[in-house]
């Protein structure tokens, strides 16, 4: 069952410089219990992406066209106080810097306490019992004595667990991960997302894991979501994207990943720099810098088109056939 679906998202900054179109014509679903891994490289659109989807995208930036169909509810058309009862409810974000998340002059309990009663009216004892289950799931040892400390005296993937835990709370229906696990060490990474991916598959929360880290996205998503210049450029089962890649984009991505190739040979450079929002090349945003591109690419912007075994590609030389094979 469909617990997402953004259709057409739009989200522009207006600045002296222009506007920049940051997210410009985004689709995608998802599903109850499904991953999607949405990927790219910084000042892809991923980030505002998640943003836009909580309405959470400050001035001069705002959502100026699309639809945010949350359970068949259109986000995007709710007035603030409506969103503002489902988000931390029935849609919670996981930020980058846990501590965009933790008051550092308050204790946890408290804060989880309060982020429970905000939306459920319940005592402090059951908040609290439910605070202790969250930060058990997140593997706090000896949760209910951690309640009583301030995110200071937890390291920095404790706090992270603790943000994890603390957008548990209520059971929401999605969750928008925004690089939580980035500043963490590989093994604190690792325990991280195996208990986030056992998670979404006991609940049936739908998670949106934004990361520029394919090999990430590799252990975590069902699906994959490919950005670029605002755009997705790519979409289908993480295994036939990963395998297979069909857009030159995606190719640079994977080659970029050190160990990808051969013992010994060098990591593959994607060419040039990521283009101006701001003043976007006419035709396709990656013809710049793509291989394979032609006068076609720099003058015409490709649709995204439908290809079997559900990918989609937007791209006038795809390098998968339909049917999956390059």
């Amino acid at each position: 069952m469909s617990v997402l679906e953004v259709r057409n998202l739009q989200t522009h900054f207006f600045t002296d410089a222009g506007v920049v179109k940051a997210v410009d014509g985004v689709d995608f679903a998802l599903n109850e219990g499904e991953v999607l891994g949405l990927v790219g490289e910084s000042g892809s659109g991923k980030s505002v992406t998640g943003f836009s989807i909580l309405r959470l995208v400050d001035p001069p930036g705002r959502v100026v066209g699309g639809q945010i169909l949350f359970r068949g509810q259109d986000l995007a058309q709710l007035p603030a106080s409506e969103m503002r009862r489902l988000r931390g409810n029935k849609i919670a974000m996981i930020f980058q810097d846990p501590m965009m998340t933790l008051n550092p002059v308050l204790r946890i309990d408290t804060q989880m306490i309060e982020a429970v009663r905000a939306h459920d009216k319940v005592s402090a004892k059951a908040a609290r019992d439910r605070a202790i289950s969250a930060l058990s799931k997140v593997g706090i040892p000896s949760p209910a004595e951690r309640l009583d400390a301030y995110p200071h005296q937890f390291s920095g993937g404790m706090r992270q667990r603790v943000a994890i835990a603390i957008a548990l709370l209520n059971g929401p229906d999605l969750i928008v991960a925004d690089e939580p696990t980035t500043a963490l060490d590989v093994t604190i990474q690792s325990q991280i997302l195996a208990e986030v991916q056992d998670l979404a598959r006991d609940t049936g929360t739908a998670l949106i894991w934004i990361t520029h880290d394919l090999a990430v996205v590799a252990g975590l998503a069902d699906r994959v979501a490919v950005m670029y210049a605002g755009r997705i450029v790519e979409t289908g089962q993480t295994d036939d994207v990963l395998t297979t890649p069909g857009h030159p984009y995606s190719v640079g991505l994977l080659g970029s990943i050190p160990g990808h190739g051969q013992r010994g040979e060098r990591l593959t450079q994607i060419p040039g720099m990521a283009p101006n929002m701001a003043h976007l090349p006419p035709g396709c945003a990656f013809a710049p810098r793509c291989f394979n591109a032609d006068e076609r690419c720099r003058t015409d912007a490709p649709g995204i088109e439908d290809m079997e075994r559900v990918r989609q590609l937007r791209c006038h030389h795809p390098l998968t056939k339909a049917g999956g094979t390059p």
